[in-house]
């Protein structure tokens, strides 16, 4: 069995503009070490399909998707919020980001590959049922999530979530709901400053203060999610992973290396592989020092290939 990596030219087509940290060279760079590293050999590389309208309103209404419709232009760029931007070839991106997920989700529970990497933009854990922002449009993990468990028919599936920033949209959505367990580590306090106190029994809230050093994180992170995820039993685990709480990146303030993410990789495929016959889908979030992206990308990955 193999890891599958999704990627599609077209999410290059997607720029919010020269300054703008989330660009298209972050997916180049992540490629590009691949290629060098000799990692791309190994893996199953899927070209993926635009999600479906019906499978989108698994998550967000109808009303909601119009209104990016309507505002998506025909040339130049508008703003949804201040840091976030639509140009012409957005909504298509952000389209086959969230139909690789759900992709992903379909691969993996036949069958056909033991895990998956979804290596998109825009990326998606910000985006709430109604509102996109934080450079996310569709939520897609949470796609991911409701996919496993409509169309699947899982009982169980867990969502972690370790990019600094945390996943505000991904709360939103599945806050409540009892199939699905949540835990998020986070630079705390941080954008977005929201959900970041949410109460709902199936959230895990792992806040962590700016400075941390990588090992103290570890012992936090570990405390907080691993027993809650091996009493949980997830048939699947899904990942928001994001790379930005690497000591070099320039939006935030923690101090994990390339180690941690493998560290992080190898806990969470044993969970998988403890309860969810290694199941186990990950899709790119933050991550924004461009060489420290591909390295800790390239970790992650190795972690997930060395499942066999």
């Amino acid at each position: 069995m193999t890891t599958a990596f999704f990627s599609h030219d077209d999410y290059q087509k997607h720029n919010m503009g020269p300054e703008h940290p989330e660009s298209p060279d972050r997916l180049v760079a992540i490629i590009s070490y691949l290629a060098q590293t000799g990692l791309d050999q190994e893996l199953d590389w899927v070209r993926p399909d635009e999600v479906t309208r019906d499978q989108l309103t698994l998550v967000h209404p109808e009303s909601y998707l119009h209104q990016l419709d309507l505002m998506q232009p025909t040339r130049g760029r508008v703003f949804t919020d201040p840091d976030t931007a639509m140009m012409p070839d957005t909504l298509r991106a952000a389209r086959l980001a969230a139909g690789a997920n759900i992709q992903a989700v379909d691969m993996v529970m036949a069958g056909q590959v033991t895990n998956a990497f979804v290596c998109a933009r825009p990326p998606g854990h910000h985006a709430e049922r109604t509102k996109s922002m934080g450079f996310c449009f569709y939520n897609n993990i949470a796609l991911a999530a409701r996919r496993a468990l409509t169309f699947h028919g899982l009982e169980r599936v867990a969502i972690i979530d370790f990019d600094v920033h945390q996943g505000n949209g991904t709360v939103d959505i599945v806050g409540g709901d009892d199939r699905i367990l949540m835990c998020s580590s986070f630079q705390h306090p941080f954008y977005p400053h929201s959900h970041c106190h949410r109460q709902a029994d199936n959230i895990i809230n792992t806040p962590i203060a700016a400075g941390t050093s990588a090992a103290d994180y570890r012992r936090k992170v570990e405390a907080d999610w691993l027993h809650a995820l091996q009493d949980f039993r997830p048939q699947l685990v899904l990942v928001s992973a994001g790379f930005d709480g690497h000591r070099q990146d320039p939006l935030a303030e923690l101090n994990l290396e390339v180690a941690d993410y493998r560290w992080l990789t190898d806990m969470l495929t044993s969970v998988a592989h403890d309860h969810a016959n290694d199941r186990l889908v990950s899709t790119l979030e933050g991550g924004y020092h461009l060489r420290a992206l591909a390295e800790s990308v390239t970790a992650h990955l190795q972690g997930l290939t060395a499942i066999r």
